[in-house]
């Protein structure tokens, strides 16, 4: 192969950042190969009018935040693409393959900046864009005003001392931490209350089927994160869910060597709620994923989805 890996990524800071932290190992151990970063625009990054995430993507027929980079890999444009986990949909293009899951993973959890839950007062007004955060919100207080906002971290941080005079914005942890940006004055969420997103805080490394990246990466990745978020998105597949539906889950794996995981769907008004856990096998993540959502099912998990497609 060529003596240069072109990897894609988003143009954000944040997307620089989670390359380097992905690069920084794997260019250390192949001393003779040198990498070029290729900056790839999203449909999300592009429009930043459109409310909401799910409509980006409809409009633009894919993901907000990966088709055009599954695109430039498939058409040899790039030779890997490091993207946010939790942005990827759990089925990715023909041709393309998702290396071993690099470790370790940052924070899954999410963060409330600005406040804290017990602080905010009746009606208080929080920021977020994604369906989940606003189920689960509501399902803890029922009386927040949630707003939908969109944007890189910095932009929604002083979102909460800007003109729209928010109380609160929630985002993930990985992406504060990963920026620098955790603020003074916040709470991180339990994800046993508030799971997060299937492959929050991970990282997808993206390659084509066979290909000399794809061989030459073999190698990589933290096959315990990988165990842990391959469970995350298979109760996602098997739900036929995406970014723009309430679904949480948390992968761990536990100090008696199994993988454990906990998945929830909630209501978009907060008022119902499933959740299931399980338990089993690290080398089972498919299994164990496919079990904890046909529990959910069974406990009602279907109605919700269905309401929510309706809507």
């Amino acid at each position: 192969m060529s003596d240069v890996v072109r990897i894609g990524s988003r143009a954000s800071k944040l997307a620089r950042t989670q390359v380097a932290e992905w690069l920084g190992p794997v260019a250390a151990s192949l001393p003779g190969v040198r990498f070029k970063r290729e900056v790839v625009l999203e449909g999300g990054d592009q429009d930043r009018v459109t409310p909401t995430l799910a409509e980006v993507a409809k409009a633009s027929g894919g993901s907000a935040f990966s088709s055009n980079q599954e695109a430039a890999l498939t058409a040899g444009r790039v030779d890997v693409v490091v993207h946010s986990l939790k942005d990827l949909p759990t089925t990715v293009s023909d041709g393309t393959v998702l290396l071993v899951t690099p470790g370790p993973r940052e924070d899954v959890r999410d963060v409330l900046c600005g406040s804290t839950l017990d602080a905010l007062p009746r009606g208080a007004r929080v920021g977020t864009g994604a369906p989940r955060r606003v189920a689960q919100l509501l399902a803890l207080r029922p009386d927040l005003d949630v707003i939908p906002i969109r944007g890189n971290v910095p932009g929604r941080l002083a979102r909460i001392a800007g003109r729209d005079r928010l109380d609160a914005v929630v985002l993930a942890a990985a992406g504060l931490n990963r920026l620098g940006l955790l603020p003074e004055v916040h709470q991180v969420l339990d994800p046993a209350v508030f799971p997060p997103s299937p492959g929050q805080g991970a990282l997808g490394i993206q390659v084509r089927t066979g290909s000399p990246a794809a061989r030459l990466l073999a190698g990589t990745g933290d096959p315990q994160v990988d165990a842990c978020v391959r469970a995350e998105r298979a109760v996602l597949a098997e739900l036929h869910g995406g970014c723009s539906v309430p679904v949480g889950a948390w992968g761990r794996i536990g100090e008696d060597g199994l993988l454990h995981l906990t998945a929830t769907v909630t209501s978009v008004d907060g008022a119902t709620q499933v959740t299931a856990s399980g338990s089993g096998p690290a080398d089972g993540p498919a299994k164990l994923g496919s079990c904890v959502a046909a529990d959910l099912l069974e406990q009602g998990a279907a109605r919700v989805l269905a309401s929510l497609r309706s809507a």
